[in-house]
């Protein structure tokens, strides 16, 4: 993937020598105040400079009323009355409708992040909310309301900083289980009172103990069991923030990838019969190329260059950039950040959730970082700003993006959500933002091509059909593919829709899923811009 200056020059500006005559550009409206979404992010600051503060909070985009219009969760910070994680209705014209008090699961606690899918396979989207020292499980009774069913699944009261949570069936028996990364231990009161450049900020990472992660394996009875131990999860300790789900080696196992803060990243390879091996350092993304540990936050892993490989896309702090790592098979990674102009274009940013989606439906993966800087005074002892604008990298071909920063203005955003919310084939984003309203971004850029949404009913695999892999072919934009995940960014989770971009092409041939477990399923002659529901067979 990587190029030489004259083919980087060729690429940037569209002469054609991919076949392209550049990119489409991606632009997005704020669209929250008309949409009647007023949640606001908070987090409790009061001065004493808590280290949990900075860390709210996600979002998560999902279906919870079954009526193929994705809805959105917010999780919330140091609740007061009417404060709490909010669940927005999609009406289906434009407009939100708050639906926390009629649901049930406003929360409690402090929380950080969360994620949704149909753990018990009875066609409803269940949630799980992870925070500080307490973890829910919101079960989806199907009538529009939620039960906690954290106690009766077996997840106690919780201990411990959970930060992000995803769903994936490691073991493919038809069952969701449920990954928890955790970040440091801390204590309220225990914070050092630390300082960049003499002025008061939030402490550095080094000054808390890193945290293992968790696994539990769903029993298929509604009860889960925690596998952190003999699984190989629970040995090792880091500092994590993000996930992503993927299988690196092409074995047909889930493989899965940790964001962690200032310490190497994990890479748990599945090894098959339950166990986890992490090989993050000898596959390559441990580490940058610079052999630097970053502070590595959001995480997403998709095909990014449509090679029908997984590669990883990671934020990180300011001074460090989003690496790219692209993977070149053989179970190793390379470092692209700096020939795909992502280096230059993140250096000065600090970025939480992300995501990678077609935003303009050209046939290929575009970029999205939610920035902000970690402390709010950032102004007081760098050049640089607290609030900053979210940054779109869009894909041009050949391995290169252009960046862009995208409406809303600046703010400390963290937590990002991608959906269709509105149906028109073009994905949209909701990102929460510290202290004010947040941002639904709907997507208006103009221009795009074709598109189709897939959206998987399992049989035999898990109802939501989550890790699948579908590969798409087109008549003439070729081959495309993507995992079935809800695990993405940072703190949040995105609808389970697969979305793809077509370009100019009006006719797909073939859509091809390899189900979890193995089994696999070819649809042909598969209409465009819409989404289409494929059944197990």
């Amino acid at each position: 993937m990587k190029l030489g200056r004259l083919a980087a020059f060729f690429v940037v500006v569209g002469l054609g020598v991919w076949g392209w005559a550049g990119s489409v550009p991606v632009t997005f409206a704020d669209v929250a105040e008309q949409a009647g979404v007023d949640f606001v992010l908070r987090n409790g600051a009061a001065g004493e400079w808590r280290q949990i503060e900075t860390m709210v909070a996600g979002a998560v985009a999902f279906d919870y009323d079954g009526d193929r219009r994705p809805d959105l969760y917010f999780v919330n910070g140091a609740a007061r009355p009417g404060e709490g994680n909010r669940l927005y209705r999609n009406r289906g014209d434009g407009t939100f409708a708050d639906v926390t008090a009629k649901a049930g699961v406003a929360g409690a606690g402090f929380g950080i992040g969360g994620t949704a899918a149909d753990f018990d396979n009875d066609g409803d989207q269940d949630l799980f909310v992870v925070g500080v020292e307490r973890n829910i499980l919101y079960r989806n009774r199907g009538d529009g309301t939620f039960e906690d069913a954290t106690a009766r699944a077996g997840f106690g009261s919780g201990k411990g900083w959970a930060v992000s949570a995803g769903w994936f069936d490691y073991d493919a028996d038809g069952h969701l289980d449920l990954f928890v990364v955790n970040y440091v231990a801390w204590k309220p009161g225990a914070d050092p009172p630390c300082k960049t450049g003499g002025v008061r900020t939030y402490c550095h990472p080094r000054h808390y103990a890193g945290l293992p992660n968790q696994l539990y394996r769903n029993n298929g009875d509604g009860t889960f069991r925690d596998v952190s131990a003999e699984s190989g999860i629970g040995a090792a300790v880091g500092k994590g923030m993000g996930l992503a789900f993927l299988d690196f080696d092409g074995d047909g196992r889930l493989d899965v990838f940790v964001a962690n803060d200032t310490v190497p990243n994990f890479l748990f390879r599945n090894e098959g019969e339950g166990r986890f091996r992490e090989v993050g350092m000898r596959a390559g993304v441990g580490l940058n190329e610079d052999g630097r540990a970053l502070s590595s936050m959001g995480a997403d892993a998709r095909d990014v260059n449509n090679d029908g490989r997984e590669d990883l896309w990671v934020t990180a702090n300011a001074n460090e950039t989003f690496p790219l790592f692209v993977n070149l098979g053989r179970g190793l990674f390379g470092d692209e950040t700096y020939p795909s102009t992502i280096g230059r274009a993140t250096m000065a940013l600090t970025g939480w959730s992300n995501g990678i989606f077609d935003f303009n439906n050209d046939g290929r993966k575009d970029l999205f970082g939610a920035c902000g800087s970690i402390d709010g005074n950032t102004e007081q002892f760098s050049h640089r700003r607290s609030k900053q604008a979210n940054r779109v990298l869009v894909n041009a071909g050949g391995g290169v993006f252009e960046s862009a920063a995208v409406a809303g203005g600046e703010a400390m955003h963290r937590g990002a959500a991608f959906a269709d919310f509105d149906g028109d084939g073009r994905m949209d984003v909701a990102v929460t933002r510290i202290g004010e309203r947040v941002a639904l971004l709907r997507n208006t850029s103009a221009g795009t091509g074709h598109w189709l949404g897939i959206r998987l009913r399992g049989r035999q695999a898990n109802r939501d059909g989550l890790g699948a892999m579908i590969r798409v072919k087109g008549a003439a934009s070729g081959e495309q593919w993507n995992r079935v995940t809800t695990a993405v960014g940072y703190g949040s989770g995105s609808d389970r829709v697969a979305h793809f971009g077509l370009g100019g092409d009006g006719r797909v041939v073939e859509v091809e899923v390899t189900w979890p477990g193995g089994g696999r399923q070819v649809v042909r002659d598969v209409g465009v811009d819409r989404v289409v529901e494929i059944g197990e067979r």
